[in-house]
């Protein structure tokens, strides 16, 4: 199960997807963040228990389920921390919740994560230090080190859209915080600033529209954009010397509009060291790399050393009740 910020899909995939890229049902439904987490959950589980119908799935072995938010989740708890587009889910035990309607293990990570997680397996598996940049609505990154997702203590590294600047003038971010890099150049930032120049633009698929007509106060905003967000990323390079940063999310269907500014000001503020042989590219724009993220983390979570054994034990049983 893979939930946007704009709408919800599931999809029900077996591990040959993961070869092929192959989904076996999908399906989209209406969302608002006023929906409160019980009613939402429940129309996601009535959603999957459709696609599961649709595909002619009915009865067969669930390996697991894996949930993809647009929020910072606190991997100790299973529940959304605020601040977040979603206030009313904060301490919300989601795994706990599905766990009681499904017989199998469910896994909830924030979309970034897992979109890393993908361009990671996908794409650059032979690659140990990778840097993950989602530029959409809104801004984030995951972090592969030594060839594995890094999360932190609670579930809260790669937050760049909160590293704050300080600026005269410095524009109010969602998060209640002055400065921060989502403020600057997120999606819903550039929209908020190209309305006020006169344009029709809610969203970060309508920068790009914009964009895409050539209109110059769109492509100036992404450009600034791409600086924003290689200001930022030129400190994560410091720290962390990945050898791979790959840019993702709706605002990077700009194309070298974005890319462009990034780079100027990775190789600008680092050191020759850091920068040596580093490459900064665009990741897959045409998938949902997020649901795919989340197939690769239940199949991952499955076969791990520390539970196999149980997924092996569950579906002996399965076997044995069919």
């Amino acid at each position: 199960m893979f939930w946007s910020r704009t709408s919800v899909k599931l999809s029900y995939a077996s591990p040959r997807w993961i070869c092929r890229q192959n989904l076996i049902s999908q399906d989209t439904i209406a969302f608002t963040t006023q929906n409160s987490p019980v009613a939402t959950m429940e129309m996601l589980c009535d959603a999957f228990s459709a696609l599961i119908e649709k595909g002619g799935l009915a009865g067969r072995f669930l390996a697991g389920i894996g949930l993809s938010l647009p929020a910072p989740i606190d991997i100790r708890t299973h529940s959304v921390v605020r601040p977040s587009v979603l206030p009313d889910w904060a301490g919300f035990d989601i795994s706990s919740w599905l766990s009681a309607r499904y017989e199998a293990p469910v896994h909830v990570e924030k979309d970034v994560n897992l979109m890393a997680i993908y361009e990671h397996k996908r794409n650059f598996s032979d690659v140990d230090d990778m840097f993950f940049v989602k530029a959409g609505t809104g801004i984030g990154s995951g972090i592969i080190t030594g060839g594995r997702l890094f999360r932190g203590a609670q579930g809260g590294a790669g937050d760049i859209g909160h590293i704050q600047f300080s600026s005269d003038h410095a524009p109010l971010c969602r998060c209640g915080k002055l400065g921060c890099v989502e403020a600057r150049a997120a999606g819903w930032a550039l929209a908020r600033d190209l309305r006020a120049a006169g344009y029709q633009a809610e969203n970060a698929r309508d920068v790009v529209h914009l964009v895409d007509q050539n209109k110059p106060e769109a492509i100036m905003s992404v450009r600034k954009a791409g600086q924003v967000i290689g200001e930022a990323t030129a400190d994560v390079v410091s720290l962390l010397n990945p050898s791979l940063i790959v840019i993702g999310g709706t605002l990077a269907q700009t194309g070298d509009f974005l890319l462009a500014g990034v780079r100027e000001l990775v190789y600008q503020r680092c050191l020759p060291l850091a920068t040596h042989n580093l490459q900064i590219i665009f990741g897959e724009t045409e998938v949902d790399t997020a649901l795919g993220g989340a197939a690769l983390m239940v199949l991952d979570e499955a076969f791990g050393k520390d539970s196999a054994r149980d997924f092996l034990q569950r579906f002996a049983e399965s076997r044995a009740d069919s």
